[in-house]
């Protein structure tokens, strides 16, 4: 009976993780066009250039095509069978039909007028059909490309995904490729598969692409085991692991370093009054000037905003938040308060923080980390030199880098060094193709590159200095080189005879 209890209080769970929640992060399809967003009531989104609310997707099941009605309102699409191919009038080929514009006799007026009564894209699509003069002169495959091409701009329809490595690699690649260093998604998948990413390991990862690579990494060992983050600056940045939607127990066996203080863990001078004197500067600092915190991360979300929108009116924008932030004097004393609530948050977190830095040095110091991931805008020879030794032997390692060059130096540094096997520097070709009935074939444009790899497996080095009293004797190694075996002696004996 227990177990039957457990088993039915399991299943609204199961069931929960395939339907959109609130405060769940999901990934807008449109087409080949995707984007991550947060599930939150009353809130506008905006995904190519219609905005709608995402308040009625709630409940139901990942994967619903929704058309966005009057008032940004969600009502999920119904199928409709599409007609058979039979019933379907079209021409034998394209020769006579001239685009001189004047095939539609709708203006943008008269569709204009229908929007604003508000029928439905479906029927738009419909009456642009039957008001086209050449249509039913156009090929099957032409009347296809133009219903769709059709359906892409006046139906407003879009679909809720669930986030996977896969989409969001596609949507960073698509979108913003900078921020993930021009890592193309075969070419993550790739590092998963060298790196032997699996359940119970314990890896280190060191990567600057917003926190793909270890979202993917985290997805992949499925909670179990433990990564170690190593990071730049003030702190890591986890804007696409966010996106992921991981679970809190999924957070447990995620530790991060800072990167400058890899060195000293090496020399074994790290201790934990290194954190706790930063943490302290850093708290104080606060207290005598509460309000740089805030300009910092107004200046941080300036940058951020130009960076995703330059096109649009930001200077004004800018402008208004620097006159609110000038002025912190004349805040009201409850605000003071909450000041000082906010001073000891960030002391109590930084606590923590500094606590886990410990705890990620601790686990470094064992030095038998199952793999080694590298995917950071910077030189590869310094990270990696330092980062292998915390690598156990015959585990594997993977660099990447958006240009051959660094890597191609790294790999002769590498075999220079030694303790190092199977060192290979590979390239993925990609290709997509178009999978149609009678007419597949690869599509026109395609990517130039996604980035190359170096990846190869740690082996045990042998350190001991060799000693003089060991080394033999120069007259027995001229004799061992200068003796024949007696086999060829034989043969200049006969072939001098």
């Amino acid at each position: 009976t227990e177990r039957s209890a457990a088993n039915q209080g399991s299943q609204p769970n199961q069931l929960g993780d395939h339907r959109i929640r609130d405060g769940d992060f999901v990934v807008l399809k449109r087409e080949d066009v995707f984007k991550a967003v947060q599930v939150q009531r009353r809130k506008k989104v905006t995904f190519e250039k219609q905005w709608f609310y995402l308040d009625n997707a709630i409940g139901h099941s990942y994967g619903t095509t929704f058309e966005v009605t009057s008032g940004g309102s969600l009502q999920p699409k119904k199928k409709k069978e599409e007609p058979t191919s039979e019933t379907k009038e079209a021409g034998i080929d394209n020769r006579n039909i001239i685009d001189d514009g004047k095939s539609q006799k709708l203006t943008q007026d008269d569709i204009k007028a229908l929007k604003d009564k508000g029928i439905k894209g479906e029927e738009i699509v419909q009456q642009l059909i039957e008001n086209s003069t050449t249509f039913r002169d156009k090929t099957e495959f032409a009347q296809d490309k133009y219903i769709k091409k059709k359906k892409k701009k006046y139906e407003a329809v879009v679909t809720v995904v669930k986030p996977s490595t896969r989409i969001l690699s596609v949507m960073y690649y698509a979108r913003e490729p900078g921020k993930i260093n021009h890592m193309r998604y075969d070419t993550l998948a790739q590092m998963l598969t060298l790196g032997n990413i699996r359940a119970g390991n314990k890896m280190i990862v060191m990567e600057t692409c917003a926190g793909l690579v270890l979202g993917a990494m985290m997805e992949r060992m499925g909670g179990f085991g433990s990564i170690i983050q190593l990071y730049p600056g003030g702190g890591p940045v986890r804007a696409a692991t966010a996106c992921f939607g991981f679970p809190k127990s999924f957070l447990s066996g995620l530790y991060e370093f800072p990167l400058n203080k890899v060195d000293s863990l090496l020399n074994g001078t790290f201790s934990s009054e290194m954190l706790s004197s930063e943490s302290k500067g850093s708290a104080s600092v606060e207290e005598s000037n509460g309000i740089t915190e805030e300009k910092q991360a107004s200046e941080q979300e300036n940058e951020d905003s130009m960076a995703e929108a330059p096109e649009s009116t930001l200077p004004e924008e800018q402008e208004t938040m620097e006159i609110v932030s000038e002025d912190p004097e004349d805040k009201d004393p409850k605000e003071r308060g909450s000041k000082k609530d906010y001073i000891q948050e960030k002391q109590r977190r930084q606590e923590e923080q500094r606590k886990r830095h410990l705890e990620a040095a601790a686990l470094l110091n064992e030095r038998n980390a199952d793999g080694l991931i590298v995917a950071s805008r910077f030189h590869p020879i310094p990270l990696l030199m330092s980062l292998l030794d915390f690598v156990a032997p015959s585990r594997p390692f993977v660099v990447y880098c958006q240009y051959k060059e660094p890597l191609l130096e790294c790999y002769t540094k590498l075999r220079e060094r030694g303790g190092v096997i199977n060192l290979r520097l590979s390239e993925t070709w990609l290709r997509n193709y178009q999978v149609l009935p009678d007419r597949s074939h690869p599509k026109l444009l395609m990517s130039g590159g996604g980035g190359y790899l170096l990846s190869g497996f740690t082996v045990a080095m042998d350190n001991v200095k060799t000693d003089t009293s060991l080394k033999p004797n120069v007259s027995t190694l001229e004799l061992k080189n200068t003796e024949e075996p007696a086999a060829k002696k034989r043969k200049c004996l006969e072939s001098d005879s």
